[in-house]
């Protein structure tokens, strides 16, 4: 992030106030994308990479972990772990988003980055099962409250006319992170210079040290202006919209376009529970639905295939098992290409059309695929080109469930929103989806695995029907408009 640009601290405010008229909003929006807003993208959503590393070298450490001369594991303890890191992750994301909402994006992007670094750098010193479970609880509590922090602070900096892409595409780097961890497991487990004993331990310390780098790029990013406006720190917020301004016009803010229209605001300290639940269970009950079940339909379909992915090349295809890394190649390229080529349509065409479209064409290219399994054509290598070709899709449609549910609901919940809709996500796609297709695979019946595919693809068109009925036109609008402000006083 440039250091040239300086983010000035108004002088104290009253927590409540008289209602004005501000059109921070309208400014923001208003910009071109350029160099100043890559920058804040690539500093807060870096969150989907770290978690993506982590989750791979936790995968790829598992057969280290259980040795002697290491901490000595079972598969029971192993799975222990990895429950708890989820467990910490929805319990991380529930907390700190609503932080977040209470206290502000930066100071809660800065606080959950410095606990995921320090969580996972302090697992590199585990001693014993209990130290490493516990340090990777708090590692996922800090990932999870990234999720919350990160997407609202990236949405209220984004401007309107291409939000939708940027957001799918930061949710894509998810697969830039799995592939580091999948190298750099490849290179440290390998090593002829390096003892396993201390290689584990050093792979741990890969995210600390990337988390440290970001931790660096962050320093400059600036509180959103949205929430600063609402919470009554209106001259703080025009100073930060007027350094963005500079920054994005390279000096020359005056060759902007005329700002469209004002909001009018009634500034608040918090927003109480009473309110919150009015807002998401009342107010906006069908967008609720609507992001639940986007939420947990891709979630289920996302990780009950891929926490199997391993499991059907070994058992069906008899693929060595250290060979699978390379097969994980096309499907991380699918995965990080597809929103990369097609993100930008969800900006172009609309939301509920391409929403509905990825969602529906993932369950039935699943259900194809399906089919071509239980008939016995497909090879190791047609097995995993399907599931890339699958995944190309798919991996726009669920970050377009991330998307939805970032920038549907009010300003002063949307954090809260985040979190708990990423909590219902990742307990039913992480906990039921894997152990569910975790026992069919282990049957080795095709006929069971068919109609085990053939029920996630069912649930992925669920999640496409649904957003055609629910879904919401947010393509190029202002946040305010798709969602009016609590604060708003007009």
């Amino acid at each position: 992030m440039s250091s040239r640009i300086q983010y000035m601290a108004a002088p104290a405010q009253g927590r409540a106030g008289a209602c004005f008229d501000s059109n921070i909003p309208g400014r923001l929006d208003r910009l071109r994308w350029s160099r100043w807003h890559l920058l804040v993208v690539i500093a807060l959503g870096i969150t989907w990479l770290l978690d993506g590393l982590e989750g791979n070298l936790a995968g790829s450490l598992a057969g280290i972990l259980k040795r002697s001369d290491t901490l000595h594991m079972t598969d029971a303890q192993l799975g222990l772990s990895s429950t708890c890191y989820l467990i910490g992750s929805v319990l991380g994301a529930l907390f700190f988003g609503y932080a977040t909402d209470r206290l502000g994006r930066k100071k809660l992007f800065t606080v959950t980055l410095l606990l995921y670094l320090s969580a996972t750098a302090a697992t590199a010193l585990s001693w014993n099962f209990w130290s490493f479970t516990i340090l990777r609880a708090l590692t996922g509590a800090g990932i999870g409250g990234e999720y919350a922090a990160v997407n609202s602070a990236v949405d209220e900096l984004i401007p309107a006319d291409v939000r939708g892409h940027v957001d799918l595409l930061i949710n894509s780097t998810f697969w830039i992170g799995a592939a580091i961890g999948s190298g750099a497991s490849l290179v440290l487990l390998n090593s002829e210079f390096l003892s396993a004993r201390y290689s584990w331990r050093l792979a741990f310390l890969i995210g600390a040290a990337l988390g440290s780098v970001v931790l660096w790029m962050r320093r400059h990013v600036p509180e959103s202006p949205r929430w600063l406006m609402i919470h009554n720190r209106r001259l703080e917020a025009e100073a930060i919209v007027e350094a963005i301004e500079r920054e994005a016009t390279a000096g020359h803010p005056e060759s902007l376009p005329p700002v469209q229209r004002t909001i009018k605001i009634q500034p608040r300290e918090r927003t109480n529970f009473g309110e919150i639940w009015k807002a998401m269970v009342e107010q906006h009950r069908m967008r609720s639905i609507l992001g639940f079940t986007l939420m947990v339909t891709q979630a289920f379909f996302y990780n009950a295939i891929l926490f199997t992915y391993g499991l059907v090349l070994l058992r069906y295809y008899g693929v060595p098992a250290e060979r699978l890394g390379i097969f994980l190649v096309p499907l991380a390229l699918g995965n990080f290409v597809g929103p990369l080529t097609i993100g930008r349509l969800f900006d172009t065409i609309g939301r509920k059309p391409m929403i509905a479209f990825t969602y529906i064409s993932s369950g039935v290219l699943l259900a194809l695929t399906a089919w071509l399994f239980r008939m016995g054509v497909l090879t190791a290598f047609s097995q995993a080109l399907c599931w890339s070709i699958i995944f190309f899709i798919a991996s726009s449609a669920a970050s377009s469930a991330y998307l939805t549910v970032s920038e549907v609901f009010p300003l002063e919940i949307r954090a809260i929103a985040i979190s708990l809709f990423y909590a219902c996500g990742t307990l039913v796609g992480g906990v039921g989806g894997p152990a569910l297709y975790g026992y069919i695979v282990g049957t080795g019946s095709r006929d069971l695995l068919y109609w085990g595919y053939l029920a996630g693809a069912a649930v992925m068109v669920i999640g496409g029907v649904t957003e055609i009925f629910l879904g919401v036109n947010a393509e190029r609008k202002s946040l305010e408009d798709i969602a009016r402000p609590l604060a708003c006083a007009d």
